[in-house]
């Protein structure tokens, strides 16, 4: 019996890392490429401005127009940046904040996904509509209430502020469960012939085949915790506490502005971001394509 439930596992595995494309097959060149082309060139000019802007000198910073390709590279504003202010402190926290929203996200998301796609239990579509409809109440409604009952918890001033309100998102759950919809049944079945149980199923067989679904709520979850501002700005006073948006932040004041250190910052905290997607986005493309969320 062991032998099967291995062989069922060692297929979802397959399956799971198998490629979108047979190898060796180029996508061919379609219409779409000249037009998507021009699109993502838009979107790349405001990121490479910033960092030129960021390697610029501060005096043509204040320049009206400010040039786009600075006369002189200088790293004057990252000597700033770590010299004077707690930056490494910041980008500490902001990764302890991110890597236990996207473990909580990954555990807790994938466990309700799974029990709302496949477990059968009295107002199970009721509990999913009433967590889909939340996605829809503006976050500032929320705010007034929340900031009262961390306040009573005592979560305000530290990092608990910021994590607690990522352990598990609704969205992170609609996500999980509609790609467990598009899953076969027959690889759950045959693990129940085996013997195994619903948390063994779960574990050894459901979860493999999920990895492209993770690693997009990884991505969502990450993007979210990463550059969250307004909540630790309402809910942190405390500077050790501090995140890296809500540090940067700090760097421009009512009576002036350090440009330098803002545009030092942002590269900073846009480049970890930038590598993450690198890493995950061929998981991130396969969970568009197969769990009905494209465009």
């Amino acid at each position: 019996m062991a032998t099967v439930l291995d062989e069922v596992s060692q297929a979802s595995r397959e399956v799971a890392n198998s490629p979108t494309r047979p190898a060796g097959r180029r996508r061919r060149m379609s219409g779409w490429h000249f037009v998507l082309f021009p699109i993502a060139i838009l979107f790349l000019v405001p990121f490479l401005q910033m960092t030129l802007a960021a390697f610029s000198p501060a005096k043509e910073l204040v320049a009206f127009p400010p040039p786009f390709i600075p006369s002189h590279f200088t790293l004057d504003g990252f000597v700033k940046l770590f010299g004077q202010t707690d930056i490494l402190l910041w980008l500490g926290n902001t990764a302890i904040v991110s890597a236990a929203a996207i473990v909580s996200n990954l555990v807790l998301c994938s466990l309700a996904g799974y029990g709302f796609a496949r477990l059968r239990f009295a107002g199970r579509n009721v509990g999913f509509l009433m967590i889909l409809a939340t996605i829809m109440i503006p976050t500032q409604l929320l705010m007034i209430p929340t900031y009262i009952l961390f306040a009573k918890l005592g979560l305000l001033n530290g990092l608990g502020a910021a994590i607690v309100p990522w352990l598990a998102t609704a969205f992170g759950i609609f996500l999980m469960r509609q790609f467990f919809l598009t899953l076969p049944a027959e690889l759950e079945e045959a693990g129940a012939i085996d013997g195994c149980n619903r948390w063994q199923i779960f574990f050894r067989i459901v979860l493999p085949l999920a990895r492209p679904a993770l690693a997009t709520l990884a991505i969502f979850t990450l993007l979210s915790a990463w550059n969250d501002l307004v909540w630790p700005l309402i809910a942190i006073n405390n500077q050790q506490a501090f995140t890296l948006q809500l540090g940067i932040a700090n760097f421009q004041g009512a009576h002036q502005t350090d440009w330098s250190l803002i545009m030092a910052g942002n590269v900073v905290a846009t480049l970890p971001l930038i590598l993450f997607f690198l890493f995950a986005q061929r998981h991130f493309v396969a969970t568009m394509t197969f769990s009905g969320l494209k465009g």
